[in-house]
């Protein structure tokens, strides 16, 4: 499946992805990504605060977190850990996460993205 984004609000942008891996700013990658309005970087898939910190260090209004093919809830300690540092979570399905990130940050949003491949 290939996304596109009318508007760009600087940051990477997410294109496409398989089941293995997205396709980001051109380059394909294997495995998760995050992503901030700066940069993105591969992600193991790990759901805590301690692999999410390079998210939560930029302040964002809210992280997505696309979840692979189905949409999973994250775990309520993750959720109010993240609310507690004035930080939401949205969690939808990867292909859900990586079409708002581009709507979004058309928009100009300081958000962060989590995504899971769908495999």
């Amino acid at each position: 499946m290939r996304l596109d984004r009318s508007a760009h609000a600087g940051g990477p942008i997410v294109t496409g992805f398989s089941g293995s891996g997205f396709k980001i700013d051109g380059a394909a990658t294997a495995g998760g990504a995050l992503l901030t309005p700066e940069w993105w970087r591969p992600w193991d898939g790990a759901l805590d605060l301690d692999a999410l910190e390079p998210l939560i260090a930029i302040a964002p209004e809210f992280i997505l977190l696309g979840t692979g093919s189905m949409l999973v809830r994250p775990a309520p300690d993750l959720v109010t850990a993240l609310e507690t540092r004035g930080i939401g979570i949205e969690a939808m399905d990867s292909r859900a996460a990586a079409r708002a990130w581009g709507v979004l940050r058309g928009e100009d949003r300081w958000i962060a993205a989590a995504l899971m491949p769908l495999g």
